[in-house]
């Protein structure tokens, strides 16, 4: 039990790093350990093919594309105001921890299952609609993926031919004009 409390807080934690990261790809690897510590999760809850999926899927194919992504659109800096006050959000925060202790507490009087249920019976009948959503977040990534190479060769396709061969000189600074 305690593995198991330490794997969902390291998830959490590499989740709350994700959120809190001033970069995509600093993000992006946070997001990685936090998908790699949830199929660690899931393999010791007995679900080995579940836990490769989520490893393959979320940390690997998933990250890959984003991280692709960050370099052909590029790598900016996340600067958005917070949308809610500081004061707020540690109140959800702490409602949210107390929702979700609250809701795992009678997992442990749970009776053990008297049986192991086949492979496909996991996969199609019990977990049938988690394969079809990372299924459909496959397509969705690899559709945005190419939507935005798409884009990058509509952009230079539109570019002077002079821009195209010659690299960007600096702007002098209005300052030093006046």
């Amino acid at each position: 039990m305690e593995l198991e409390l330490f794997l969902v807080l390291l998830a959490l934690a590499f989740g709350l790093g994700a959120i809190r990261a001033k970069a995509l790809l600093t993000a992006a690897l946070w997001l990685a350990g936090a998908s790699a510590s949830l199929a660690f999760l899931l393999y010791l809850a007995g679900t080995a093919e579940i836990a490769v999926i989520e490893l393959s899927v979320g940390a690997g194919l998933v990250t890959i594309l984003f991280v692709f992504a960050i370099t052909i659109a590029g790598d900016e800096a996340i600067g958005a105001p917070a949308l809610l006050p500081r004061m707020v959000r540690w109140l959800a925060l702490i409602a949210a921890s107390v929702s979700l202790a609250w809701a795992f507490w009678p997992i442990e009087q749970t009776p053990p299952l008297t049986g192991e249920p086949s492979f496909s019976k996991t996969l199609w009948e019990l977990r049938g609609l988690d394969v079809m959503v990372q299924i459909g977040l496959i397509f969705a990534g690899v559709l945005g993926i190419l939507g935005l190479l798409g884009e990058a060769r509509r952009v230079t396709a539109r570019l002077p031919e002079t821009a195209r061969s010659q690299p960007l000189a600096p702007v002098a600074s209005q300052e030093g004009q006046a």
